[in-house]
């Protein structure tokens, strides 16, 4: 999908524990619309955090959040609505005693109707392969399947950008390209996404944009090309077959 509109702005954005822990410095980055966007960086970085405030569950020291053009700094439920956040542990995302169940849980808090509620599930069930899955308690799933469940609660809920928090944690190496797959299906339908991993091996290729958090500042913000030479400046390991082969993809 061609990206036209820039759909996120952050300008300024801090972010502290306490007068002695800055976590986020002085944040600002632009995102467009239907774009792929990397972030990494070092263990402790901000990357996480970055990811909680954008969404919503962490309140902002300073800065502004601008999302479709209307400025949602102090608008949370807003952002809580328009911006879905996978968490890493997966688990910790499942209320619901079934796969169904709990996809309708986020879509019950939206207060639709039943029929919208029910073409919804059926919807993320049929584009993310879990029909057969319906009925399953969420705890009694693959790895793989956890992982799309998650991501099936926040399609459902129709969010303007998806955020995922480490998608390819213990997981092995068929769910993850399966996973991986899946995010490049649904970026070509037209979703916006960031995405944050330390596998920069997997997803670096693929991205449209990439941005570098260290020790709580914003180091690089460009295209793969400009930032993949840099980033062992910033303590982030690049594999040297990796390197390689992104090497070669660049010249092609």
């Amino acid at each position: 999908m061609p990206m036209n509109d820039e759909l996120l702005r952050v300008k300024g954005l801090f972010y502290s524990l306490g007068e002695d822990k800055t976590m986020l410095s002085n944040l600002s980055f632009s995102i467009q619309e239907g774009s792929f966007t990397l972030l990494c960086g070092p263990n402790g970085a901000g990357k996480s955090t970055l990811l909680r405030i954008l969404k919503g569950l962490y309140p902002l020291e300073a800065g502004t959040i601008v999302l479709e053009g209307k400025d949602v700094t102090k608008r949370e439920k807003d952002r809580l609505r328009k911006i879905g956040l996978v968490f890493q542990d997966a688990d910790s995302q499942f209320v619901g005693q079934s796969v169904e169940k709990d996809i309708r849980f986020g879509l019950e808090t939206l207060n639709l109707p039943l029929e919208e509620q029910n073409r919804r599930i059926d919807e993320v069930l049929h584009l993310l392969s879990m029909k057969e899955q319906r009925h399953r308690h969420p705890h009694c799933l693959s790895g793989g399947e956890k992982r799309k469940l998650a991501i099936a609660g926040v399609l459902a809920m129709q969010p303007k950008l998806i955020l995922l928090d480490e998608p390819f944690a213990n997981l092995d190496y068929r769910s993850t390209g399966a996973t991986l797959k899946l995010l490049l299906r649904l970026q070509k339908e037209g979703h916006t996404i960031i995405l944050v991993s330390h596998e920069i091996e997997k997803c670096m290729a693929h991205a449209d944009q990439v941005l570098v958090l260290n020790d709580g500042l914003l180091v690089e913000n460009g295209s793969p090309e400009t930032v993949l030479p840099r980033l062992p400046e910033h303590g982030i390991h690049v594999p040297h077959d990796t390197l390689l082969e992104k090497l070669t993809w660049l010249a092609q």
